[in-house]
């Protein structure tokens, strides 16, 4: 990378309005983002958004595909990756006091173990979340812990999706809505792995996870707010548990014991766009 080139995205991200909206595309990544739901997360006007985006474009940190009428915004992540090699390797010159803290996570070769602790996260923990947690229980062999939390937690889980669980086969004692606080304490179990399941866990801001554990955005519209007679609302909420069923299903047949982290990223994006789950 050039030095101009670098020293225009770092002066890009020097603002503090175009690093959030670059800090919650990341938290998206490898998808994309609606400009309306970037700028409803940050609380942002529309018209601001607008030269924060157009900013990041000019400088390559970000991309831009139209969707029918709509744009979506995505981090460039090969540029990204080219601009963190600069600052480590370039500027930093490989120095081992400064990369070590990051080799042992990047050079790891396999993850530790089974059974491996995953957690799922939505806004109010009393649907989606819940429905990953018993399917991962239930689907696991015994090789997957499954927690679920929300950033909102509702105060009970939603009756609909237990009568589903149910009607499923699945058991639903221990399964309650629980803040995501309870898993971030001294204490807590360490996640292997850390997957959102609605946009507006994915849009927040979250303090890192100790051990850095694999995060994916598998984000699925809110059954809860469907509308409709009783019988269509149901169907929502059917059709939102087999949509993770499929993932849940695909994620637990991947060889997570010989996977490179690397590879795991891969193949757990590729999950949360559905390509692998329907494949």
């Amino acid at each position: 990378m050039e030095n101009v080139q670098a020293a225009i995205a770092f002066a890009a991200l020097g603002h503090t309005g175009r690093l959030a909206v670059f800090r919650l595309l990341m938290r998206f990544a490898p998808k994309g983002v609606r400009p309306t739901e970037i700028a409803e997360a940050l609380q942002i006007k529309q018209n601001t958004l607008s030269h924060h985006l157009a900013d990041l474009l000019a400088c390559q940190l970000i991309r831009v595909v139209r969707d029918g009428r709509s744009l979506i915004y995505s981090v460039d992540l090969d540029f990204a990756e080219q601009l963190i090699g600069y600052i480590a390797l370039d500027v930093g010159r490989g120095r081992p006091d400064l990369l070590s803290p990051l080799l042992p996570t990047f050079q790891e070769p396999t993850m530790r173990q089974a059974p491996f602790a995953v957690l799922f996260i939505c806004s109010g923990n009393s649907a989606r979340s819940v429905f990953a947690e018993a399917l991962l229980r239930d689907l696991g062999r015994g090789r997957f812990n499954a927690y679920s939390a929300g950033t909102r937690p509702n105060t009970t889980l939603n009756p609909v999706a237990i009568e589903v669980l149910r009607r499923n086969g699945h058991s639903v004692d221990g399964l309650r809505s629980k803040h995501i606080s309870e898993f971030q304490q001294t204490g807590s179990p360490q996640m292997d792995f850390v997957f959102t399941v609605c946009d507006t866990a994915a849009a927040e801001e979250c303090p890192p996870w100790h051990g850095q554990p694999i995060t994916g955005h598998w984000g699925l519209p809110d059954p809860v707010k469907a509308t409709g007679t009783d019988a269509a609302r149901a169907l929502v909420f059917a059709q939102t548990y087999a949509a993770l069923r499929r993932r849940i299903v695909a994620f637990v047949e991947l060889p997570v014991e010989s996977l490179s982290r690397l590879s795991l990223q891969s193949r757990v994006d590729a999950i949360g766009s559905d390509a692998e789950a329907k494949a």
